[in-house]
């Protein structure tokens, strides 16, 4: 095996009358280095898209969705006994939420309306822990300490805040369909609102759209008493949640039924998904222009080599000896490529995640810089593929150096 290795290193340090093998072979190189370190940067970038966007989802939205069908829930503090009491859930959160219509002095814009508990939302949604302490608020509307009457209060998203034109103490009206029958017909319910807070999720459907207020209040609104619409479960690990949640359900019984993260959102991580496997195939064609380059100066140097070829059989070399040799070859010019590559791939991942050197126009994209994660499967996978594809790309080179017959390169050579 040793010789099989030297006699490869050899062939690959061709002498100057045979330059023309060796340009191929550092274009071979040069090749593998470009494809394995653009794939390991173009598959941490969108492996950072697909995780900011889930922690963007799961800072508004929870692990899974308890509901009942054909309505609320009315045994809320049984239910939320029951499910707390499974050793796989960290916190769980009765919500109401329904569509109004937001009205300002400046502007009109229809919503989402989600009342909340504020001493628990504030432990089951990240995204409230900057809005502390939140239980001001998402305040109940009534007299305060000194008698004074205030209003209860709202807390917006960015771009609905915007829509409306109103900015923190401001007040705002809920309107309602569900109102009250009048001389004049059916009138819907108008409350008022002061805003008490602004946040960001950093992704359009819930800035734009959404509202929370103290359960209390919408309970209020909406007439339930003390039912609530859904119930959102976190629990300890989130790629359990649908076992979880299917545990849940059958410990309840019919009429609940529960939905987790994956399957509420399961069309935009299959497209991410699908894109994140478009892009390693489209990009693995670089390593597979490479590979041609490998295969051409092998194909070159078994023609340049039939006489040392014959010589090696004549001395006893078998024809699986000749074949390993060019397939070493092969396999150094792909492992020297890939060990580069990577190198430079995951240095310039860590620099795209230290110093941020490209930013993206805040009013296209959610983010302003790009999100890298590098992960070792995914580095593994690349490493391989590129391993794989100069391994297939020496065996034609090897084989027809394998069938070399001695005496005719002796004779010819």
């Amino acid at each position: 095996m040793f010789y099989e290795y030297f006699i490869g290193c050899r062939h690959l340090m061709a002498p100057k009358r045979n330059a023309f093998v060796s340009f191929i072979t550092i274009l071979s190189v040069v090749g593998v280095i470009i494809g394995v370190m653009a794939l390991i940067i173009v598959i941490a970038v969108m492996t950072g898209f697909e995780d900011d966007i889930k922690q963007r989802i799961l800072s508004v939205k929870s692990h899974i969705v308890l509901s009942r069908h054909g309505g609320e829930i009315g045994n809320v503090a049984q239910v939320m006994q029951t499910v707390e009491a499974y050793p796989e859930v960290e916190s769980a959160l009765p919500y109401v939420m329904t569509q109004v219509m937001f009205r300002s002095p400046y502007g009109i814009s229809g919503g989402v309306l989600k009342g909340v508990p504020p001493e628990r939302a504030e432990q089951i949604m990240p995204l409230f822990k900057s809005l502390a302490p939140l239980a001001d608020k998402l305040r109940v509307g009534g007299k305060n300490e000194n008698g004074v009457v205030v209003p209860p209060g709202i807390v917006l998203g960015t771009e609905l805040a915007g829509r409306l034109g109103v900015s923190e103490g401001e007040m705002i009206y809920l309107v309602l369909s569900m109102g009250a029958l009048s001389p004049i017909g059916h009138m819907p319910s108008v409350k008022r609102f002061e805003v008490t807070g602004v946040f960001e999720a950093g992704m359009h459907e819930f800035d734009s759209a959404f509202a929370y207020i103290h359960l209390a209040e919408a309970q209020k609104m909406l007439r339930l008493n003390d039912a609530v619409g859904s119930i959102e479960i976190r629990v300890d690990d989130l790629y359990k949640a649908r076992s979880i949640a299917q545990e849940i359900v059958s410990g309840l019984g019919y009429p609940f039924y529960a939905q987790d993260w994956m399957a509420m959102y399961s069309n935009l991580f299959s497209a991410l998904k699908l894109e994140k496997t478009v892009m390693f195939i489209i990009l693995t064609l670089i390593i597979l222009v490479a590979a041609f380059n490998i295969a051409s100066s092998l194909i070159m140097i078994v023609m340049n080599k039939k006489k040392e070829i014959g010589i090696l059989k004549a001395m006893g070399a078998t024809r699986k000896s000749i074949k390993r040799i060019f397939v070493i070859e092969g396999m150094i010019v792909g492992g020297v490529g890939t060990l580069i590559g990577g190198i430079l791939g995951i240095i310039a991942c860590l620099l795209l995640q230290r110093y941020e050197f490209i930013d993206l126009p805040d009013d296209v994209y959610y983010i302003t810089t790009l999100p890298v994660k590098l992960q070792f499967l995914d580095i593994s996978l690349i490493a391989l593929a590129a391993l794989g594809i100069c391994y297939l790309a020496a065996l034609y080179p090897a084989a027809q150096a394998a069938r070399i017959d001695p005496v005719e390169a002796i004779r010819y050579g």
